[in-house]
């Protein structure tokens, strides 16, 4: 007998059908919800295609959808990242691109499918939700689902938290982002400390470069290597692989104009970077993920004009050799005042600071000296997986 209509079951994806389908699905499942903004396809795509993603050069991943009857209601990856699990020494799995309807049912279901997958893997413990890495989407939204869509920040409805953690996931790390208004008041009251300024006095040996469009693979090299550095040692870092970092050039390599990018050198090695990537869904949040042609000549459009009004700094980070040390407290608030000195050449009214870990107090402190509260909120989880009774 066929199993009924409202009878749970979890696939996993075999087909270039379901693969589709899996890419696609938030934009369904979501549909008509408030706060939700559906991202274009192409860009998921990107994102989770085997034949797209980097990721799938060093880790092993396993897509399951969540079927009632003929309808997919949720989707889940298992990731096992050999890079990672090197780097950690412990045999870490992870979980991402969780989408379901808000239903615990289907969370627990499918939370237990990516378990026992990883289980296999010989993973002993699982963490997440990234898409489909640490370098990549990361954390399951809690707070700021009312609040405008950004680039690269995945959007759930409020319930799913909750149930990740009703099927057994302690919290491990939060994940905060900041709005920062770009405006004369906000210039005026953001100060370095005693007005310091790049190449000056007790900064002599400081100076800041540009993004050159030119020389893009080669800065791309010096940014992966900083990053790296930067971000080593906390919490679910990975190190980003070369051709992971040519691939994103790649795919932001449209949107980025000379003044994204602020690179700090002492004595003319680097030692700070901060990367502005323009807000995507600005020019294509209207075409609902999928355009029309008449939706592919507006994007293209836009995308010439740079018709954006946001965007969302990345990589924000200080060389780990600086760690500790006034300058290296210092440089994180000199690459800001340069990005904040670039407004007049940039047409966005404000950006966001984001992912900045909860525990990571500098940055936090950094941030919230300009504004008080995160804005949005994104959850990482984290359990070990122990053999099922």
């Amino acid at each position: 007998m066929p199993p009924s209509k409202d009878t749970l079951i979890i696939r996993p994806v075999t087909t270039r059908r379901q693969l589709r389908q899996f890419i696609t699905l938030p934009r369904h499942l979501y549909k008509g919800m408030p706060g939700f903004v559906a991202p274009l396809d192409m860009e998921q795509n990107d994102l989770l295609n085997p034949r797209r993603s980097a990721v799938f050069r060093h880790a092993s991943i396993r897509y399951f959808l969540a079927w009632r009857g003929d309808r997919p209601v949720g989707r889940i990856a298992a990731i096992v990242d050999h890079r990672a699990v090197q780097y950690w020494g412990e045999n870490v799995g992870s979980f991402g691109a969780l989408d379901a309807l808000p239903d615990g049912d289907v969370v627990s279901a499918l939370l237990d499918a990516a378990s026992a997958w990883l289980r296999l893997q010989g993973m002993e413990r699982i963490r997440g939700p990234v898409t489909l890495s640490g370098n990549g989407e990361s954390g399951q939204m809690v707070r700021g689902q009312d609040e405008p869509p950004m680039i690269a920040m995945p959007w759930h409805p409020k319930e799913l938290g909750g149930f990740i953690e009703a099927a057994g996931f302690p919290i491990s790390e939060d994940l905060l982002s900041y709005r920062l208004e770009l405006n004369a008041e906000t210039e005026a009251r953001f100060r370095v400390p005693g007005d310091l300024q790049i190449g000056e006095g007790r900064l002599g040996s400081i100076s800041v470069n540009r993004l050159s469009k030119k020389q893009i693979a080669s800065q791309g090299e010096v940014l992966r290597r900083l990053y790296n550095d930067a971000w080593s040692g906390k919490y679910n870092f990975v190190p980003l692989q070369d051709y992971e970092m040519q691939s994103m050039i790649n795919q932001l390599k449209p949107l980025l104009r000379p003044e994204h990018y602020v690179q700090i050198d002492q004595d003319g090695e680097p030692v700070a970077m901060a990367l502005v990537v323009p807000n995507l869904y600005d020019i294509a949040g209207d075409l609902n993920g999928f355009p029309s042609l008449l939706g592919w000549v507006k994007l293209g459009t836009r995308l010439l004009t740079h018709r954006f009004h946001s965007a969302r700094v990345i990589l924000l980070g200080v060389t780990r050799r600086l760690r500790g040390t006034m300058l290296g407290a210092l440089l994180p608030s000199l690459a800001i005042s340069e990005l904040m000195r670039r407004r007049s050449a940039l047409p966005y009214e404000w950006v966001e600071l984001g992912w900045i870990q909860a525990s990571d107090t500098g940055m936090r402190s950094l941030a919230e000296s300009l504004v008080p509260e995160p804005y949005k909120i994104h959850r990482l989880y984290e359990k070990a997986l122990t053999d099922p009774a």
